[in-house]
């Protein structure tokens, strides 16, 4: 997983971070030819609520729909109704995939990155939410 992570070689703390991730359970991998292509964490840790807190594609592997698939995932497993993530301004890719998945933009915070704000995006289960006023 360090091979696809881009910020891995500029951060140490980054492979106790994905350790962190696999031993929560909470890390999804896409693998191609029997090696890691892209990986997500989804857990809860956002206002309690579903929440993306990464999304990384090996750099050769973007653009060809494994960020997609891991996002579409993550919407298909989330046990909780509302599903979050983030991005900074600058992360245009990211921001047209998160539309692209029906994602709408919800806020944004300030002061993370110096001068590049990240921006919070939200998508609602509303499959589970009508099936519960269905009911």
């Amino acid at each position: 997983m360090l091979s696809v992570d881009s910020i891995a070689p500029d951060d140490k703390r980054r492979a106790s971070q994905i350790a962190e991730w696999i031993n929560k359970q909470s890390c999804y991998l896409v693998e191609l030819d029997n090696e890691v292509a892209a990986y997500g964490v989804l857990n809860y840790h956002f206002f309690h609520h579903g929440y993306i807190e990464m999304l990384m594609v090996k750099s050769e592997h973007r653009r060809h729909q494994l960020g997609q698939a891991l996002v579409e995932h993550f919407k298909s497993i989330c046990k909780d109704p509302k599903l979050f993530t983030t991005t900074n301004l600058s992360n245009e890719p990211m921001q047209l995939l998160l539309q692209k998945c029906g994602f709408s933009r919800s806020g944004q915070i300030d002061n993370l990155d110096d001068g590049d704000p990240e921006l919070v995006f939200f998508w609602a289960n509303t499959r589970d939410n009508e099936a519960n006023l269905s009911k």
